[in-house]
């Protein structure tokens, strides 16, 4: 008896859908965690590269030399990536329009594409987390379901029904849906974090972006007022 209800007793012995099923729930919590540690690396590589580089872009430091500094070859993320494109974009135009406007206008675009890039890549996978944490307790129903019925066209040709003739059959049907929670649980609490973490690191990148932004506009201001004088 105690064998028969052993849980790889029971997934052996279940029905070719309800191991099927089980073998669905396993791929996706294994993948599911695969994401959550990779997000997990990416974003703390982030957060550390963002702090290193707003301490250098707050430092006091020329803004060409800072821009020379990133190689033009190198593939930059985070703040970095913002403020090459808007340097970049400002230096493009400086030299072909005296409107301060079109600057700006120029250097705000090149900076909210860039932004979008950033947004892209600190989300990629983390719609997988939220697929397996909404789907997984849906399958692992389904094989409980299933199961359930299996057990129930089972006990119709059995002579005679008892505790210990269904209890096996009801408990390999249950194995799915723990399978089923055990998938979504931990997806949906890294899905919820490592989102927040992505949604509190975009938010960063934009204020980032907004204080840049000011900085070109008053040196541009100081430009006005020398050519004006």
């Amino acid at each position: 008896m105690n064998d028969s209800l052993s849980i790889p007793h029971l997934i052996l012995n279940a029905s070719l859908v309800v191991q099927l099923v089980m073998l669905l729930l396993i791929v996706g919590s294994i993948a599911s965690w695969a994401v959550i540690f990779q997000r997990g690396f990416v974003l703390r590589r982030a957060r550390k590269a963002h702090r290193t580089f707003e301490d250098r872009f707050w430092s006091g430091v020329d803004l060409n030399e800072l821009y020379r500094e990133i190689p033009a070859e190198q593939e930059v993320h985070g703040a970095e990536h913002l403020f090459r494109a808007g340097f970049r974009e400002f230096n493009r135009l400086l030299p072909k329009t005296r409107s301060s406007q079109a600057i700006l206008d120029g250097v705000q675009r090149a900076m909210r594409v860039a932004w979008s890039r950033e947004e892209e890549r600190l989300n990629l996978h983390l719609t997988f987390l939220a697929t397996v944490a909404s789907a997984s307790p849906y399958i692992g129903l389904f094989g409980t379901v299933w199961g359930i019925m299996g057990s129930f066209m089972g006990l119709s040709m059995a002579q005679q029904a008892t505790l210990s003739t269904v209890a096996p059959w009801i408990a390999e049907a249950l194995i799915a849906t723990a399978m089923g929670l055990f998938a979504a649980i931990p997806a949906v609490i890294f899905y919820n974090r490592l989102s927040a973490q992505a949604s509190r690191l975009l938010g960063q990148y934009e204020d980032f972006a907004e204080e840049f932004h000011s900085i070109l506009h008053r040196n541009l201001q100081g430009r006005d007022e020398r050519d004006a004088a």
